[in-house]
């Protein structure tokens, strides 16, 4: 009942931030074009594959949620196996209680660690989290920032994704560009919202997470609510079966007793 009663106030922190993302991701497509990412580094794309990866986990501070944690995890391990593999460093950001504790159980050092965003994530946790990385990333200190969080499409469906965060991709958006007449120009215009996407992105990724993490524990808690059911229900049978039988021999005994009296 208490992860019903989150989930519902997360799923609207969800629907709250929709609509600003979408704004600013339909401003971002119309005004991109790739010759801004020679003046600005947050749209500089990597010659090659990249370096050194700043990878985000986000996961929760609290369990009794079944695989929620776990298949974070695993997604965030197979992900810096695969860019060491291909001869990339990467450079750990944590975020929830339970991916800083299997990464510190297997001696897997941590650029960052925090654990006091919680299940009420905000714009300034985003902002902390993100901020230094978009400073490593302009000076040239890390070649991409991605981050993996718990995508909420239902209560029932929240898998672990990976989300590329830097260098920003502007995305299509269908259709002509829209006509604007801009002011102040449309590189002012870009220079200010850059940041503000980037860290739009973040938080997102936070608040579907947070939901994520109420769906699965409440599916969790309704499977452990029906298991001890059935457990009950099993037991009762076996209970009532051991009574009858009892009951069943007292009988037959009484019964045997007096035949032998009578007899």
């Amino acid at each position: 009942m208490v992860a019903t009663s989150k989930l519902k106030k997360a799923q609207d922190r969800i629907g709250a931030a929709r609509p600003y993302a979408e704004a600013l991701a339909n401003v971002m497509a119309d005004l991109y074009v790739p010759e801004l990412a020679e003046r600005f580094p947050l749209l500089r794309q990597p010659e090659g594959d990249p370096k050194k990866v700043a990878l985000v986990l986000i996961t929760s501070n609290r369990g009794l949620c079944g695989g929620f944690n776990s298949n974070l995890i695993k997604l965030a391990k197979n992900r810096v196996e695969e860019l060491e593999k291909g001869g990339a460093s990467v450079e750990l950001h944590l975020v929830g209680k339970k991916g800083i504790g299997f990464f510190r159980y297997i001696g897997r050092e941590a650029a960052g660690a925090r654990q006091d965003v919680g299940d009420t994530p905000t714009s300034e946790h985003a902002a902390d989290i993100v901020g230094p990385l978009m400073e490593k990333f302009e000076n040239g200190e890390v070649d991409a920032v991605e981050v993996v969080y718990a995508s909420f499409r239902s209560a029932m469906s929240t898998p672990p994704t990976i989300l590329p965060v830097l260098p920003v991709v502007p995305q299509q958006v269908g259709g002509a560009k829209r006509d604007y007449i801009l002011e102040p120009s449309g590189e002012e215009i870009i220079e200010a919202v850059l940041p503000l996407y980037v860290r739009n992105a973040v938080y997102r990724a936070l608040v579907e997470t947070a939901a994520s993490e109420h769906g699965a524990r409440r599916t969790a808690m309704k499977s452990a609510t029906d298991n001890a059911g059935d457990m009950l229900d099993a037991v009762r049978k076996e209970l009532n079966r051991i009574r009858q039988a009892k009951i069943t021999q007292e009988i037959a005994e009484i019964v045997g007793g007096a035949d032998a009296l009578g007899g």
